[in-house]
């Protein structure tokens, strides 16, 4: 039998306790431990955002109860139907504390977002299978031109940087940082188109790249209507940008899509 001096054993006893205690258990993220909905106030200029502000404060600005359901169930806002007009015209606020000390990916944020949503605003639905008109997003002629991501996921508190377009009348960025094909198709579908995006590039890894383009009457529902003037150092319009930058582009099709139909819903009782 193999003699280890008494020291060493109490130092390998404390390490193997102290290695036990730091690794802290993942919360399974069901619900947000405290939640506030209130009315967006009407001089808010900050735009409509979904984020984490720090490891556990969740935050959404500016957002209809419709744009909620389509970030919460990742959908485009047209395959939501049913329920009364103040769905869309009315905007929220929503400020939550997440369980434990562990931020939440994405999918657990949206969890516990769908719980709080159907909870609030007494919220029930269906789903049905429709035949749509969708963007195929696939992958260009000559390939990708997509850069292997070199953000940390746990380098900040807040995660990585929010995947959200930058608006302006000469330009719009969308600036991406550890973004995967089906993170960028949602956020295409849900704030810049018209239909749903589908992600059929086949590409499985996360990636960095920067997409800038001019804008025109085909995005953003034509609220940023195409520049009078351009230079010559002005971007491509969107479809155009998403193939030269990105190495990507968007087809025009149609498919079967799961669309969500609402049955009940309330408006949220002041909290």
């Amino acid at each position: 039998m193999r003699y280890i001096p008494a020291a060493a054993s109490t130092f390998f006893i404390a390490a193997s306790v102290s290695l036990a205690q730091s690794r802290t258990p993942r919360p399974a993220f069901d619900s947000f431990e405290v939640a506030t909905i209130k009315p967006t106030p009407p001089d808010w200029t900050g735009g409509r955002y979904i984020r984490m502000l720090s490891t556990q404060q969740f935050v959404a600005r500016g957002h209809g109860l419709n744009t909620l359901i389509a970030a919460a169930y990742n959908l485009s806002p047209q395959l939501i139907s049913g329920g009364p007009r103040w769905i869309v015209d009315d905007h929220y606020d929503v400020l939550a504390k997440t369980p434990g000390d562990i931020r939440p990916n994405l999918e657990e944020q949206m969890a516990m977002l769908r719980n709080l949503l159907a909870a609030r605003f007494n919220l029930a639905f269906h789903r049905e299978r429709k035949e749509f008109s969708i963007y195929a997003l696939t992958i260009a002629k000559n390939g990708p031109k997509l850069k292997d991501s070199t953000v940390s996921p746990d380098a900040a508190p807040e995660g990585p940087p929010l995947l959200a377009f930058v608006l302006s009348p000469q330009l719009v960025r969308l600036p991406g940082r550890y973004v995967s094909m089906p993170e960028l198709a949602s956020v295409m579908q849900r704030a810049a188109l018209d239909r749903p995006v589908v992600d059929k590039t086949g590409l499985s890894g996360r990636y960095d790249f920067d997409l800038e383009f001019t804008p025109d009457e085909a995005v953003f529902g034509g609220m940023l209507p195409r520049p009078a003037t351009l230079d010559a150092s002005s971007k491509p319009e969107f479809f155009a940008a998403i193939q030269e930058q990105l190495g990507l582009k968007l087809e025009a099709t149609r498919g079967s899509v799961e669309a969500l139909v609402i049955d009940r819903v309330e408006r949220p009782s002041a909290n």
